[in-house]
């Protein structure tokens, strides 16, 4: 059946996306409060459909599941599980920490869909530049288009990955809720103390590995991560935290910069050394993050000054690439988007008219630089974008926190719909979509997001102020976030000396390490620590680094040791766990909830 006279707006795929986008949106909400980090729900979205929609059709139940209907249902699904750029996860509750701004759920799913919404438009509007003109390779598409073209072509093959991932969603799902509800699994941590200098010794002096928070947390989302960022993130986690916590921590505590917590060897100190330690994570990471994401926008030397031509787009697309032209529909979709973007943040934060318009141009000028680095890297920069937008919105209307965090948000919204929709679009280029029904599915999938990740947030964390920056929520997104809104505020002048200085270190660390990375081959580039994931050690519990290494350990060992079974398999178990443990978690918060209320 050829691309043209297959179903594709259909019902069933719409509705399918947005029940997978139900229940994909909550495991990125609670994964972005555990560690900051969300996953691309794409490839997870086309199994799941394929595997119930091919059940049905083989039980008599069901029509055969096209390819054109997978895609719209992935694209309905990963909008609303990228929902998380929207704010839920950093620049929201950062504003109820810094500012007591706690908006209610009808308010709050008003404003994140705004912020998504915009950015459905442009990247429409970004359409013929990016992908028609001069094509951007988009990785991230590509690989999701190979994997749809590989399910249909090989059914069986695609079952078993289904499997595979329900098994091990199940099985990370009964884990959380044991330890959670019946039995504490053990966290194994290391015998013995750490004193200043990282000196080991079994004396009084010193502080215990679980004191500096350093345990293997017997967490199948944290393995299961680790197993997708791969051996060079989760070594540079594991670096992070040891350099952190278990050097510069001991330091801290003992020349009486950060005062110690209970008295316990068993007792965490998180919440007391994150405050100090805080400073050069954050530092590390926002330098090496825009430092990158400046380096991006650079030609490479060896692409410098080369013209394009049609070998530079990938082959599956320029055998299958159809062309496709906008019509008035996109620039009437901006105008609506643009005008509810101002009007929404005038209506619920009282920001001033200037400061709502200047929000526009900077989130429209900002999610057009994420859409070229997401278009040739596959990496979207998200939080780089919000730190620019911090620091452009702290000279246009300093000291005003508010102002500083919404139209941050407003930047960081609309970049990440922004590339998720680039990405469809790059799917649906390749297998003959229609630009406009992935935009409609884009639309009822932000809907959905907004809907569902406003009141997961809200269910998990009920009082940002007690709950948040804690060991079970260390919300490192939102800790950088409001780092940079109080340092614009009140100046460095409030952060102590030796604080400063530390920032200053971490500040010329992720410089060096983000020009080493531009310098050296490409090839090379696995042997360098990463300075975001470096400088994330700083701020979550080094328990999460730990984990996350083991899991990047496993992957890695099975990677070089049966490729074939690794290649099939990995990253459909990892999903699983992911989804198992986060859907488990929220369904607990939940029930915690109506338990107390």
């Amino acid at each position: 059946m050829s691309g043209k006279t297959q179903p594709e707006l259909t019902l069933r795929s719409l509705t399918t996306g947005v029940v997978l986008g139900i229940l994909l949106t909550p495991c990125n909400i609670y994964s972005g409060l555990k560690i900051g980090w969300s996953f691309n729900m794409s490839i997870t979205a086309a199994l799941l459909s394929f595997g119930f929609w091919t059940l049905l059709h083989q039980l008599s139940l069901a029509k055969p599941w096209g390819l054109l209907e997978s895609n719209i249902n992935q694209t309905a699904a990963s909008s609303s599980a990228s929902i998380i750029s929207g704010g839920l996860v950093a620049p929201i509750p950062a504003l109820a920490l810094v500012s007591n701004i706690e908006l209610p759920w009808y308010q709050l799913i008003v404003w994140v869909f705004t912020v998504s919404f915009f950015g459905i438009w442009v990247a429409y509007f970004l359409l013929t530049p990016f992908l028609i003109r001069s094509p951007l390779p988009l990785p991230a598409g590509v690989a999701t288009a190979q994997v749809m073209q590989d399910i249909f072509s090989k059914g069986h093959e695609a079952i078993l990955r289904v499997y595979a991932l329900g098994m091990s969603a199940l099985f990370a799902g009964l884990l959380k809720l044991v330890d959670s509800f019946w039995w504490q699994l053990p966290r194994f941590t290391l015998p013995g103390k750490l004193g200043a200098s990282g000196a080991v010794s079994t004396s009084v002096g010193g502080y215990s590995f679980k004191n500096l928070t350093f345990f293997l947390d017997p967490s199948p989302l944290l393995v299961g991560f680790g197993a997708i960022i791969g051996i060079r993130i989760g070594i540079s986690l594991l670096l992070g935290a040891i350099i952190s916590w278990g050097l510069i921590g001991p330091e801290i505590l003992a020349l009486g910069w950060v005062e110690t917590g209970v008295d316990d060897p068993s007792a965490s100190w998180f919440p007391c050394m994150v405050n100090w330690l805080l400073w050069p994570g954050v530092a590390l990471m926002v330098t090496s993050s825009v430092a990158s994401f400046i380096f991006m926008l650079l030609p490479a030397k060896s692409t410098a000054g080369v013209k394009k031509d049609a070998s530079d787009t990938s082959p599956i697309e320029r055998d299958s690439a159809p062309s496709y032209k906008r019509g008035k529909l996109v620039y009437v979709g901006l105008l609506v988007a643009c005008i509810l973007v101002v009007v929404v943040q005038m209506w619920l934060f009282d920001t001033p008219l200037y400061a709502a318009l200047l929000a526009v141009p900077l989130a429209f000028v900002l999610a057009i630089v994420a859409g070229r680095v997401v278009g040739e890297t596959g990496i979207p920069p998200i939080g780089a974008i919000g730190q620019v937008s911090q620091l452009s919105m702290g000279m246009a209307a300093p000291g005003n926190m508010t102002s500083n965090l919404t139209t941050a948000n407003v930047a960081g919204g609309t970049a990440g719909q922004c590339a998720d929709l680039l990405n469809d679009f790059k799917v649906g280029r390749i297998i003959h979509a229609n630009p406009m029904s992935q935009v409609a599915a884009q639309c009822v999938g932000v809907i959905t997001g907004s809907i569902i990740g406003s009141l997961t947030y809200l269910a998990l964390i009920p009082d940002p102020h007690t709950m948040l920056i804690s060991e079970t929520w260390p919300a490192p997104a939102v800790v950088t976030w409001k780092a940079v809104a109080e340092t614009l505020k009140v100046g460095l002048s409030a952060i102590p000396d030796h604080a400063r200085l530390a920032m200053l270190a971490g500040m010329l660390v992720g410089l060096l390490l983000t020009i080493l990375e531009r310098i050296v081959a490409s090839k090379d580039a696995y042997l360098l620590p990463s300075g975001p994931a470096l400088g994330l050690a700083f701020v979550i519990p080094a328990s999460i680094s730990v984990s996350m290494f083991f899991g990047a350990t496993i992957a890695w060992l099975l990677g070089y040791f049966a490729l074939s079974w690794s290649q099939r398999f990995i990253i459909a178990i990892a999903s699983g766990f992911v989804a198992g443990e986060s859907i488990a978690g929220v369904g607990g918060a939940i029930m915690e909830l109506v338990n107390n209320t």
